[in-house]
């Protein structure tokens, strides 16, 4: 990747870091994913696709990029699991010093562990909000307490974690799960009820950490393991939105995007989905 290259092809002046309110680090690793692979490309494609969107959203009549997007030099660390959560570790408590709003993207899903440990030691009786096909609750897998499958385990141990669009775990993880704070897709479907009710059970500082699985695979069918079943685009938004304007969101990441060189659409799901996520957040 061009570490000079802005994002969204936004003028100098918007991305460099000293002025900059929004920080924006990628993590391309793809170390223990078990199907389909790519979620290490995903960085480059997501700049491309930002290249070519507009940067005034309609919704919330804003330009959020005036707000600064300074990309970070990526973290390369790849020689194993525990190794990749050390660094990520590291660099994220490095990064809560800056006062910047931090975003991450991935990778897949096992970067999230040492983000959202980051996180949680920065702020107290912190949420975990996790959107999600899969409950990522395995205490270990295929050898290794920091596998994509792992994701979420911790978090469910040391924050308030809240799992939305929940559609395939393994019988093992029922035991890490709390029912109340669990929103299964099929349950979801047909109503807007559970919007509300999984609102309710974060606390006022939230960390939101967006599998893009969690769409369904008709929107988003660039991801290692698509899932039937996911959410749409608008109620994905209509969710998010309630979200941002009803508690304060301290960072977030997206992960799992694997593109593909043939379909151009998910790739442009992705830059906006981002862009959507720092106009609400920035929305007054």
């Amino acid at each position: 990747m061009d570490k000079d290259l802005n994002f969204a092809g936004i003028p100098d002046e918007f991305a460099e870091f000293d002025g900059a309110s929004i920080l924006l680090q990628s993590i391309p690793y793809d170390g223990t994913s078990t199907w389909g692979k790519g979620a290490d490309r995903g960085f480059s494609a997501f700049l491309e696709a930002a290249e070519n969107m507009e940067l005034f959203d309609i919704e919330t009549s804003s330009e959020v990029y005036r707000k600064g997007i300074h990309i970070l030099e990526e973290i390369r660390e790849n020689r194993s699991p525990e190794d990749v959560y050390k660094a990520v570790k590291a660099k994220t408590i490095q990064l809560l010093q800056t006062g910047k709003f931090l975003t991450f993207f991935g990778g897949e899903h096992g970067v999230s562990i040492g983000i959202i440990e980051a996180f949680k030691d920065a702020y107290t009786d912190l949420s975990v909000l996790q959107l999600d096909a899969h409950a990522d609750l395995r205490e270990s897998y295929l050898g290794s307490d920091f596998n994509h499958a792992c994701a979420m385990h911790r978090a469910s141990k040391t924050t308030n974690l809240v799992q939305v669009g929940i559609r395939s775990l393994d019988k093992s993880e029922l035991e890490h799960l709390a029912p109340e704070r669990c929103f299964f897709a099929h349950r979801m479907h047909g109503n807007l009820d559970w919007m509300d009710r999984s609102v309710d059970q974060l606390t006022e500082k939230v960390y939101l950490t967006i599998d893009l699985d969690v769409l369904d695979p008709a929107f988003m069918p660039s991801t290692g393991t698509p899932e039937p079943g996911g959410l749409d685009w608008h109620t994905l938004l209509e969710y998010l939105k309630m979200v941002f304007f009803t508690r304060e969101i301290v960072g977030f990441d997206l992960v799992e995007f694997a593109p593909n060189p043939m379909l151009k659409a998910p790739d442009f799901l992705v830059a906006k989905l981002y862009y959507k996520l720092l106009s609400y957040k920035f929305f007054t």
